[in-house]
């Protein structure tokens, strides 16, 4: 298989050399992990004592990983992107919120971003958090199969309604919907809950999407199992396949109450089961589609090299890669050029709201052993090529 990441006319097209700057900028203090760590401890506290930072956020970090604060300020960059054939995933990434208004808010901006997916050639999903719609301690409650309250069962009926409601609007919409992995110890209350949105929206196709954290050993054997029910009970597989967000976090817990961790045991091993898990849905392509939601250039050529061995063309619609926006333009931009499906999420809110969101993508970036030298080299790359052809 050619290599095509390394391409960084392609990649960086759309970025002005202010533009490619800041980008190099940003990417070099992502790299300093002192400096992230003090970074997040600042902005933290500035935007709890209300210091006026947030022009400053938006001016860098927001604006390189964030498409907006609303849906319609988004529509610059998602036209922008299509331009070069990349397609958008409008992800409202509010986070963190714990009362009922504001799942009815999170319900009412999805279903908005399900209309603009609709209209729109240039957004192909819509996507939510299961958390965006319910408390993470009822998920966590219903997963460990505990009693709940009277009021708590009001409540959870009232998160599953939430669900069917997007998941019906997305299906008469004719609209794919993707919807994230959480921590795994809400993991699942949620994916019981998405498997009956399956039950219910994929009976032609796949509309509704779960996530697979292949970072987790067990969530193979799970799509195994899945597999199964919806062959017995005739409806179609969607999943997003991704590393995962949560180690640490995963890990520490696994420790303090002492229990196996559901987290793989390296990064080898992480790579060799979201590998194997592709293997799987693409001998199953009859009844699955692939959202390839991945940074990892390995595991994009092996799709690549899957789909060619079998015969599939570039743009079957049961086969998307995804990156996020602000990262992997090379990956993005090349599979584009190359005539794949590809989309990238691009995150939208209030600055102060989207603030959690951004400081995870900081964290993370900091943890992926390679992915912040990668992103500075292929900056660097270009940066050195346009100086040449002045």
């Amino acid at each position: 298989m050619t290599k095509i990441f390394n391409n960084t006319e392609v990649a960086f097209a759309l970025k002005t050399d202010t533009e490619l700057d800041r980008a190099y900028f940003l990417f070099k203090m992502i790299a300093n992990e002192p400096l992230v760590r003090i970074g997040t401890a600042v902005t933290n506290f500035a935007l709890k004592a209300h210091l006026p930072v947030e022009g400053l956020i938006r001016a860098t970090v927001f604006d390189h990983f964030c498409g907006g604060t609303t849906e319609d300020d988004c529509l610059t960059v998602v036209d922008k992107m299509f331009t070069k054939g990349v397609s958008s995933v409008l992800d409202y990434s509010v986070e963190g919120k714990e009362e009922e208004e504001q799942f009815d808010a999170a319900l009412e901006m999805t279903l908005k971003t399900i209309e603009f997916a609709k209209e729109r050639l240039a957004i192909p999903f819509a996507v939510f958090k299961p958390t965006g719609f319910g408390r993470f301690y009822l998920y966590e409650k219903v997963g460990e199969k505990q009693t709940l309250t009277p009021e708590e069962l009001v409540e959870w009926n009232r998160v599953v309604e939430r669900f069917d409601i997007v998941c019906k609007t997305a299906h008469e919409k004719d609209v794919a919907l993707l919807i994230d992995g959480e921590e795994s110890w809400m993991q699942d209350a949620a994916d019981d809950l998405v498997t009956d949105m399956m039950r219910k929206y994929n009976k032609d196709k796949a509309i509704v999407f779960n996530t697979l954290q292949l970072y987790r050993w067990d969530r193979l054997d799970y799509l195994k199992r899945l597999h199964n029910i919806a062959k017995a009970e005739n409806f179609h597989i969607g999943m997003k396949l991704v590393r995962g967000a949560y180690m640490e976090k995963e890990n520490k817990r696994a420790e303090e109450k002492g229990y196996p961790t559901p987290i793989c045991a390296s990064k080898e091993a992480t790579d060799i089961n979201y590998d194997a898990t592709v293997i799987y849905m693409m001998e199953n392509l009859e009844k699955m589609s692939i959202f390839a939601g991945t940074h990892n250039e390995e595991s994009s050529y092996k799709l690549m090299d899957l789909m060619h061995k079998m015969n599939i063309a570039k743009n079957d619609n049961r086969i998307w890669f995804g990156q996020l926006y602000g990262m992997s333009d090379n990956i993005s931009y090349n599979l584009a050029q190359n005539g794949y499906n590809v989309a990238k999420y691009l995150p939208f809110g209030p600055v102060r709201d989207v603030m959690p969101y951004l400081i995870r993508r900081a964290e993370e970036n900091t943890s992926v052993a390679g992915q912040t030298s990668r992103e500075l080299n292929l900056l660097k790359a270009e940066r050195d090529r346009r100086k040449q052809l002045r």
